[in-house]
């Protein structure tokens, strides 16, 4: 029996994380399958935690106020080598982009570990767009002995980096997975924080959802962003535009301090997983910056504008349910109004199939890696 751990440390993680944790904790013949959180998000990554009941055997706790990128770095490092000398296991899983990834698919390279990287392959080849996302993936990139890529274009993406072609497989994206069973945990719960929400937004289908914090967009990005939404506010009050605010000071200060008190902007606290699909399933249209909501969206008929220059997500773009609106306040308010008040473009937008797969990527890397142990 193959020992397997599998570590994650932030809330997009956990989310993409939990169909894979699944897949292998159903099977206690060929794996023995352990969970290590760093907590490099603390309370967002409980709730995930709680919603697919979820219990780490190992949990690291690293997340501190103002901790610099170098800090949880170096302690990720440390305390995770610990529990690689407690429970020493074959493979280590570890997803996308994040710090935690990095620095632990960098320590278990030390130990002589087997790294599998699910979401492997996006690219924007600018080190600093998205930051420090895109080094995080490149250096795990290389380290990883598996690579799960989410789409041919990722896949393709790892060869020209002449990653060996037998170690990657596509399998759809675990997203798809958890967004697929987190809609039937909704139907089949009744949530506080979904109800609660049901009395802010107002009626169905009319009401925009925008979530921001990427760091290239702090600052200037973040001002161009907060006098588009005033723009869109002001053209469209019966619409409600509905932002859960990342608690980030230098997000939620320009924001509160811009948007609040506009009648039909609605400023809320960041919402538990189970209420921000029921956003994304509910909404009229989403304005974000997100990685995850570019691959979720689609699934649920949404149009997306990513407010950023580039995307290590293009197949999102070339279908059509995408568009780049970059941080120009004039190019958001124009799309937004496209959106709007075109019926053919939204439609056409809303109704294309996603490109990021249809549910079993967490089956597909289990058989993967089960194939290669028989």
């Amino acid at each position: 029996m193959k020992k397997i751990l599998i570590v994650f440390g932030t809330r997009p993680e956990a989310i993409k994380m939990a169909p894979v944790v699944e897949a292998f904790r159903n099977d206690n013949v060929h794996f023995e399958t352990k969970v290590c959180v760093t907590g490099q998000h603390r309370e967002m990554l409980d709730q995930v935690l709680d919603f697919f009941s979820i219990i780490p055997e190992f949990d690291l706790n690293l997340m501190k106020p103002n901790q610099s990128l170098h800090e949880l770095t170096a302690n990720i490092i440390l305390e995770f080598k610990n529990v690689l000398e407690v429970f020493t296991p074959d493979y280590v899983f570890v997803h996308g982009d994040t710090t935690t990834s990095m620095a632990v698919a960098l320590t278990s390279f030390y130990a002589g570990i087997k790294v599998c990287h699910v979401e492997a392959g996006l690219r924007t080849n600018d080190k600093y767009s998205p930051f420090p996302e895109e080094i995080n993936r490149q250096i795990t990139g290389r380290i990883a002995d598996f690579h799960f890529a989410p789409t041919e274009s990722s896949r393709q993406n790892l060869l020209k980096e002449n990653v060996e072609d037998a170690k990657v497989f596509v399998t759809g994206n675990t997203v798809i997975d958890a967004l697929l069973k987190g809609k039937k945990i909704i139907a089949q719960n009744v949530f506080s924080s979904v109800e609660e929400l049901k009395s802010i937004c107002g009626s169905e289908n009319e009401f925009i959802l925008v979530t921001g914090h990427r760091r290239e967009n702090h600052g200037k990005g973040f001002d161009n962003i907060i006098l588009a939404l005033k723009d869109i506010a002001r053209r469209y009050p019966t619409i409600n535009i509905v932002y859960p605010v990342h608690l980030n000071p230098k997000v939620k200060g320009p924001v509160e301090k811009e948007l609040s008190g506009i009648p039909n902007v609605k400023l809320i606290l960041p919402q538990p997983y189970e209420a921000f699909i029921w956003l994304m399933d509910n909404c009229k249209l989403i304005i974000t910056d997100s990685g995850g909501v570019q691959e979720e969206a689609p699934s649920l008929g949404k149009p997306v504008l990513v407010m950023r220059d580039t995307t290590e997500r293009p197949e999102a773009v070339e279908a059509g349910t995408v568009i780049l609106v970059g941080t120009n306040k004039e190019m958001i308010v124009a799309k937004t109004v496209e959106l709007i008040e075109n019926d053919e473009k939204y439609k056409s937008m809303s109704t294309l199939n996603n490109p990021y797969g249809d549910g079993v990527a967490a089956a597909e890397i289990f058989d993967v890696l089960k194939k290669s142990e028989l």
